[in-house]
């Protein structure tokens, strides 16, 4: 992959991106939710329990999501997407605002996962989700526009298991390198300022504060140590992980700031405390639109990135409602303005139109819209699970490895 330069652009975001247990080897099937309201299908239909169409709306949505997803115009009255879904369907959203991946799985499932309705989960969170059974699958065929989902997100592997669909895809996104260019003069080529131990900015340097982050250092050494035999970054045997920790435990000595939080990334760019470190797309944009010195780039070893989808809980008290949300946020005029106001991508490529028309050359040059080749490049946040996803079978790391070693990585 060759190093790619995000544009400046006119931004017109204003608030927040976004921001273990050992998974099952056998994933459960999750039981798509009905009630009285909803038409199960018929005998012929093998005992599914999916519904077969949507029923009136229990009045009522509870969510769980990334700042910035379920926006009511309260922070922006040009950004608003739930007044008219609560005005056309009856459903009054209350919304829950998660930090981190781990934080949403731990709230889907308290109270027997009865509390939420629904989660915008990324795919380090959605397979733990799928695997635990606490989501449902869902019919798409109730969903008239995911006939305009991208190809590669119709059925990836952090939602759809076995054919079965667990949501409909959201918004798509890189973690990009960003830099300060009063401190970074010239356009890195490759992320070893941020790894390798000369790096001259050592102390200005930031990075993800979660176990899928040891993925990053896969990444990087997939191109630097191919000895080491790394085809997936979140497929790792014990030597290849334990090659990752090593890696991650020299950038340790080297970051001025973990961030998790993406306020945090932001105030150290902003104060000149950080110079350089992965981000999402959103940082990049918000601290551009205050004039701050900042660019970011896709390196030659390529990126990690996110790809979230909207599930629905086993055991969610109001699923019509979740049906309807999860149809509305597939209309390609509610995800062009969900894309412009967060800073991602909209996995409907009925939307670059409106996306285009809104921000111009951004819609294709930041933010790839409808790019089939560029998203193939991203290396998706998914589930670590014990099967290698090839002739090694069960040789690989779960994700519960991961998070102890990221606990061993951070010392604490």
């Amino acid at each position: 992959m060759t190093t790619r330069r995000f544009g400046e652009r006119e931004v017109r975001m204003k608030f927040p991106l976004r921001l273990g247990a050992a998974l099952m080897v056998v994933l459960l099937l999750a039981a798509a939710c009905g009630n009285d309201d909803k038409k199960e299908s018929d005998d012929s239909d093998a005992g599914s329990s999916l519904p077969t169409e949507i029923g009136e709306g229990e009045g009522e949505l509870d969510l769980i999501a990334w700042s910035g997803y379920v926006e009511d115009g309260s922070n922006d009255p040009n950004y608003d997407w739930v007044t008219p879904f609560e005005e056309e369907t009856g459903c009054k959203i209350n919304v829950k605002y998660g930090d981190t991946s781990d934080e949403m799985v731990t709230s889907m499932r308290q109270g027997g996962g009865a509390l939420y309705d629904g989660v915008s989960a990324s795919g380090d969170a959605s397979n733990r989700l799928i695997a635990g059974g606490d989501v449902a699958e869902v019919n798409i065929d109730l969903i008239p526009g995911y006939a305009d989902v991208m190809e590669s997100l119709q059925e990836p592997p952090h939602n759809t298991v076995d054919g079965k669909h667990y949501g409909v895809p959201y918004l798509w996104g890189p973690n990009v390198l960003m830099y300060n260019t009063d401190v970074v003069t010239e356009t890195p080529t490759s992320w070893d300022i941020t790894w390798e131990a000369d790096s001259p900015y050592t102390g200005k340097i930031t990075a993800y504060d979660s176990p899928i982050f040891i993925a990053d250092a896969a990444l990087y050494l997939k191109a630097h140590n191919p000895d080491l035999g790394i085809t997936d970054p979140y497929e790792l045997t014990t030597e290849q992980l334990d090659a990752a920790v090593e890696l991650l435990k020299q950038q340790s000595s080297m970051v001025g700031r973990y961030w998790a939080a993406y306020s945090d990334e932001i105030d150290g760019f902003a104060s000149g405390d950080l110079a350089v470190g992965t981000a999402w797309p959103y940082q990049v944009n918000v601290l551009q639109s205050d004039k701050k010195p900042i660019e970011a780039v896709i390196p030659e070893e390529g990126a990690t990135g996110w790809a979230d989808t909207w599930m629905m809980s086993s055991n969610a008290p109001h699923p019509n409602c979740m049906y309807l949300w999860m149809e509305y946020t597939m209309r390609p005029e509610v995800q062009e303005k969900a894309a412009e106001w967060f800073g991602g991508t909209p996995s409907s490529s009925a939307a670059c139109p409106a996306l285009k028309e809104a921000i111009g050359e951004s819609a294709e040059t930041v933010y790839h819209c409808g790019d089939e080749t560029f998203l193939s490049e991203i290396s998706l946040w998914k589930t670590p699970l014990p099967d290698c996803g090839d002739d090694r079978g069960e040789e690989c790391m779960d994700y519960s490895i991961w998070t102890q070693k990221w606990t061993e990585i951070r010392g604490s």
